[in-house]
């Protein structure tokens, strides 16, 4: 007696149930955040509009997870930043951090800030201010990293950064097929980085996901330390 009926042996039928669970299979995701850029576009939409400013107090996992639709799946969020300097600064971004890595499926990296004396467009004298570096260059390793051991079939770009094209340009040589989409973060866009992506969003187009992906005021860490949202981001 045969293991399998005929229609089942038939090589037409099993290819056509191969394709048929390839198609019901979610496609895997992973977002890939430039913090620096994110939170800078939300503080100058802040400036324009008060009330985009609770944002600074997101549910990163959450948020992005809204972005997907029924057919993707959310693998993880990849938050790169740098601690600021400035320690009040500094404290509220320990807040944050520490909220949002409760989700597992946050992860974040870190650079660093270093010194860069400019030139005041005032007074023409030389003030010392903080340049992000490392950022980019984490991004783009990254990227490569998880398309070329195949970790996804999506990978979006939260950023308005160009120096991320040639990371992209080197995916579409790795695999082809893989997708790449960029969401601008609000009041951020780039042209070139926009024409070689697959997609485009703008976030600032999105404020009502945004309000439906806020953290809690309090939040509970697994020492049971309880944080509160910072008084000046509500």
């Amino acid at each position: 007696m045969p293991l399998l009926n005929e229609k089942c042996q038939d090589p037409n039928h099993l290819l056509g149930w191969f394709y048929f669970l390839r198609f019901m299979e979610k496609r895997k995701v992973i977002v890939y955040v430039d913090g620096f850029n994110f939170y800078y576009g939300l503080k100058a939409i802040s400036l324009r509009d008060s009330k985009w400013k609770k944002f600074y107090w997101l549910d990163i996992v959450s948020f992005f997870q809204k972005m997907l639709n029924e057919k993707q799946e959310l693998v993880e969020v990849n938050y790169f930043s740098a601690r600021p300097h400035d320690e009040t600064a500094a404290k509220r971004q320990d807040l944050f951090f520490s909220a949002n890595k409760l989700n597992t499926k946050f992860r974040l990296t870190l650079g660093k800030y270093l010194k860069k004396d400019i030139l005041c467009k005032y007074c023409n004298n030389k003030i010392q201010s903080y340049e992000e570096k490392e950022t980019d260059v984490r991004i783009a390793t990254q990227i490569i990293n998880d398309v070329y051991k195949n970790r996804c079939d999506i990978s979006i770009i939260v950023s308005a950064d160009s120096d991320i094209i040639p990371a992209v340009e080197l995916i579409r040589e790795l695999n082809p097929a893989h997708k790449l989409f960029v969401y601008f973060p609000p009041l951020r866009h780039s042209v070139s980085l926009s024409n070689c992506c697959d997609g485009v969003r703008k976030l600032s187009d999105y404020k009502a996901r945004f309000n439906q992906s806020m953290l809690p005021d309090n939040v509970t860490l697994l020492n049971g330390t309880i944080i509160s949202r910072p008084n000046n981001w509500k």
